[in-house]
């Protein structure tokens, strides 16, 4: 077996983030240093310091200079685990909540101050944890520190019942279009009822269950706030470029004054048995039946994780993976793979399968193949090539999961808030190298073998006959608990000691890190643009083909992204298998894909490994296999996702919309996907005729961020310089379509709990800094950013959706504009109107002073969150090399952004926002929604499929 190469590397490449680093600070008063961990002495990790306030509160700090940002993550060690039955939902639900203003930030200030200040922020639940995050740019610092600090300790007497009453409607509408909306997408609730017995914390949804959302009440709130959103129970994890004395001193002057909250003692990890196995079943919107099975095994950190994740890698992870060979290469299964997910409490060693239709679409056959996995791994044993590829990518995974501050700072809290431990990845990666063979075996004898398992069935509607076997288990009758929490709470009350009131200020504007670039061509004269980034020991290489699915003729629609699925499979020298094997042993992906415009190849490797990467790229794309097999295999792999599409609400919406606006008849209004009757009509000589078009060194460019200097580099894609071929024309863009404007058009979908709503036209193809440019800083205020009037009105003011967005989207020749929204069946026709009353009103009226001035403050300011991870740099650097724009064109958008009055932005809203112009797309359930669409006083027509 190969050493263990990869530690020394990540080691030196991260010394150099741990700056301004000193054991003998003069700490402000309450804050005790608890530990200083340097790369160096790490061996392989993330340098940080750890703190604590007097009031528990744990402080994490990293400080990484390379971009002028800072990402403040807050964790709260509470998930839905810590809910009870019947009384679930609360820990999601305050994930809501909790951006909704506070005793001295205003409702929505919290995302306005972010967004005006260029940043982004989120908050994310799951079962054992909550965190809120915000990247800004590093001047922007001590304003997130006031603002989580405040939401922290001053939440409750800001909290109203109509806050309330908004936010319970907003989570459900989330709860619509993510679970009732989509397919499959009560699999996973019923699933674990099965799993997990009744009242475990792990037996319920994260997001709760409809009833215990509309049981719950304002006191439960403020019970479930007050018992687990202390201090004690939290960190906070600060990195970037800043300086450390300072926002120490910042950190105890916002959080410090916050008391502590009750104590919180860690949930029992008890382990989870199955009495037998459980089958469950149930019918579903869908068009592939899907088999899900699986059996507890550990919980997350217990000493047997490790090896539980190789054996299921080995079993599923992949193109060498058994149940891939048995399932999806012989044709049965579209899709099927094995995962190990592990949470704080348990793990499950999970198994699924899409079965394929054309084979006749049985869960019961598929059950018993993957069960044939199972049987067929204990007569085989594992190889010393399972241990190694499964080694090195996991270490390959752990080094491009650092290359963001974002990613350090995750890794950092969740190992603090899980482990008490924020240095892991060391002992995790240890831990990892030290599984042997007889490990994986051990595993699966004690864990796995003849162990009873939960098998669930999701089958089409009408198609019963499909499932593993008939039902032997039903959900007991949920419990419900008299209140939110458990016991009464004694919680002192938050006095500050200063005045809250005052939003701090910005500090010095930062000075963007723009990527130094450099440019080359190869000897065939491919144009290479490419920038050094010394921040992890990894290469990303795009190189993009000048066509996609524009190249071919609408008739072919699918050939592009058909081609690129083929290339993804043999060469003439190697099977599939073969190739992914030693790409996985290299740590290593090559992938080819195809959009409206482009064919891309995506190369991600360490960068001591490059060469031997580039190889095997150059025998994918030069000799590629083009086997009869891969070509069927992948082709009835398409069909079936094209078939299972016609499912999914949102591909409805985003198909039918641009069939709307661009014709049947020119191929960008036929999806990059093709269509069930385009792509049934492909050849493998179609493959091959499109490979030659497209796959030539004519069409290529490559874009390049790499730890290693230009020279070296270059040698490196030297690998390409044999590619030869002369540059493809694209053929004439059909006739567009004349838009009937006004007109609402229906696409049924029977039963939709949501309607999907799109509004647009035809619009303007992209430009940097001409009118398209200009027509989407118009567009902010109105539905580009969250606190937009579209997203205010729709989803804050009236309840109606999870989420509404306006933008502009170019290409090389035309674009559109496009209004959208995922909103309940019930308020269609009412959200319908007020989309149209937000456009019409932002068009006739313009943009406001305020407005003006928060677009230009989020957007100039933006910029430096948009050169930090590799494959950002590398879509800013493709952006100048596909439209060759200059290299400092963001200073002319820093220019126009800065100049750009009220009078031109209301004259782009009056020229581009007329909703007479525009046409408007539902796709719901007809039946429910035609009449009161009707009533809006628009043209209804119908979309068929």
């Amino acid at each position: 077996m190969k050493k263990w190469i990869l530690a020394a590397a990540v080691s030196a490449a991260l010394a150099g983030c741990a700056q301004h680093s000193s054991d003998s600070l003069a700490l402000p008063a309450g804050v005790t240093l608890l530990e200083t961990v340097s790369a160096t002495e790490a061996g392989v990790g993330i340098p940080y310091k750890k703190f604590q306030l007097a009031n528990g509160l744990t402080v994490i700090l990293h400080q990484d200079s390379s971009d002028p940002l800072v990402h403040v993550d807050v964790t709260y060690h509470v998930g839905s685990g810590r809910e009870l039955p019947g009384r679930s939902g609360f820990a999601h639900l305050f994930e809501h909540m909790m951006f909704q203003g506070s005793e001295n930030v205003a409702d929505e200030q919290h995302f306005k101050v972010v967004t005006e200040s260029g940043g982004t922020l989120n908050g994310t639940t799951n079962t054992d944890r909550t965190n809120y995050f915000e990247t800004v740019p590093s001047n922007q610092l001590e304003k997130m520190l006031w603002l989580e600090s405040d939401r922290m300790g001053f939440f409750l007497p800001a909290l109203t019942e109509e806050k309330f009453e908004v936010q319970r409607e907003t989570v459900k509408n989330e709860r619509a279009q993510r679970i009732d909306n989509q397919p499959y997408g009560r699999m996973y609730e019923r699933f674990s009822q099965a799993m997990y017995p009744a009242g475990h914390p792990y037996s319920w949804p994260v997001i709760g269950w409809p009833d215990d959302l509309n049981r719950a009440e304002l006191s439960d709130v403020k019970q479930f706030f007050q018992r687990w959103y202390g201090p004690n129970n939290a960190t906070l994890t600060i990195g970037g470029d800043f300086d450390e004395l300072q926002t120490l001193a910042w950190v105890n002057k916002y959080f410090g004054d916050i008391p502590r909250g009750p104590e919180v003692e860690p949930l029992p990890k008890t382990k989870v048995t199955l009495d037998k196995d459980r089958y469950l079943s149930m019918e579903d919107k869908v068009h592939l039946p899907l088999i899900r099975m699986a059996l507890p095994t550990v919980y997350g950190s217990h000493q047997d994780e490790a090896a539980l994740d190789l054996l299921a890698n080995i079993l599923g992870g992949g193109k060498t993976s058994l149940v891939y060979k048995n399932l999806v290469k012989e044709g049965y299964a579209v899709q099927a793979g094995v995962s190990h997910p592990c949470r704080e409490l348990s793990c499950e060693l999970s198994f699924f399968a899409l079965a394929n239709p054309a084979k006749g679409g049985s869960l019961k056959e598929t059950e018993a193949k993957l069960r044939a996995s199972i049987a067929e791994f204990e007569s085989r044993g594992v190889t010393d090539e399972d241990l190694e590829k499964v080694k090195v990518q996991f270490e390959a995974d752990t080094i491009f999961g650092l290359q963001s501050v974002r990613g350090k700072v995750s890794t950092l809290a969740a190992n603090q808030t899980f482990y008490g431990n924020p240095n892991m990845i060391a002992k995790d990666l240890k831990r990892y190298a030290n599984v042997t063979k007889e490990d994986v075996i051990r595993v699966f004898n004690q864990y796995v073998k003849g162990k009873p398992m939960v098998v669930m069935s999701v089958v089409p509607e009408g198609a019963g006959a499909l499932i593993a076997a008939e039902d032997n288990f039903v959900a007991p009758a949920p419990q419900v608990a008299a209140h939110a929490i458990d016991g009464e709470l004694k919680v002192a009350e938050a006095k500050s000691s200063f005045d809250r009131s005052v939003m701090p200020k910005s500090g010095d504007a930062p000075k963007l890190k723009v990527p130094t670039l450099w440019r080359d061509n190869l000897g065939n004269g491919i144009a290479v643009l490419g920038t050094e980034s010394r921040e992890t020991p990894t290469t990303e290489i795009v190189v993009y083909l000048a066509g996609g699915h524009r190249l071919a003729d609408v008739s072919k629609a699918g050939i592009a992204n058909l081609t690129a699925a083929v290339l993804n499979e043999s060469s003439a020298s190697r099977s599939s298998e073969e190739l992914t094997q030693a790409l996985e042993l290299l740590g290593a992906s090559v992938q080819f894909s195809a959009s409206d415009y482009q064919s891309e190849i995506k190369v991600s490797a360490l960068t001591d490994k490059l060469d031997a990467t580039l190889a095997v790229l150059k025998e994918k794309l030069l000799t590629p296999g083009f086997k009869a097999a891969d070509f069927e295999r992948v082709k009835q792999q398409t069909l079936q996702g094209l078939k299972h599409s016609q499912s999914n609400p949102n591909y409805l919406a985003s198909t039918g919309f641009a069939r709307l606006l661009f014709g049947n008849d020119n191929a960008l209004g036929v999806d990059a996907g093709g269509t069930i009757e385009s792509v049934q009509a492909l050849t493998l000589d179609d493959v091959k005729a499109f490979y030659d078009a497209q796959y030539r060194a004519g069409n290529a460019q490559i874009v390049a961020v790499s730890s290693a200097p230009k020279a070296s580099l270059m040698r490196s894609l030297n690998a390409l310089g044999e590619w030869q071929g002369a540059a493809t024309s694209l053929p004439a863009l059909g006739a567009l379509p004349q838009l009937e404007g006004g007109t609402i058009y229906v696409q049924d979908k029977p039963g939709a709990a949501q309607s999907v709503i799109s509004i647009g036209k035809v619009s303007l193809p992209f430009d940097a800094t001409g009118e398209y440019f200009k027509a989407g800083l118009m567009n902010y205020p109105l539905g580009g950013a969250f606190n937009s009037r579209i997203n205010l009105n729709l989803r804050e003011d009236k309840g109606y959706t999870y989420g509404a967005r306006s933008r502009f989207r170019g290409g090389i020749e035309t674009g559109q504009f496009l209004a959208t929204a995922s909103v309940r069946s019930d308020v269609t026709a009412p959200a319908v109107s007020e989309f149209i009353k937000e456009i019409s009103g932002y068009r006739d009226g313009g943009i406001r002073a305020d407005e003006l001035e928060f677009m230009r403050s989020s957007i100039s300011q933006g910029q430096a969150l948009d050169y930090e991870t590799p494959y950002q740099k590398a879509g800013f650097m493709r952006m100048i090399q596909r439209y060759q724009l200059a290299d400092n064109f963001t200073s002319e958008q820093d220019k126009i952004v800065a100049g750009i009055g009220k009078g031109e932005i209301d004259a782009l809203a009056k020229k581009h926002l007329n909703i007479n112009e525009m046409v408007i797309f539902v796709v719901g359930d007809k039946a429910s929604i035609e009449k009161d669409l009707k009533a809006l006083g628009y043209p209804v027509k119908d979309l068929a499929l």
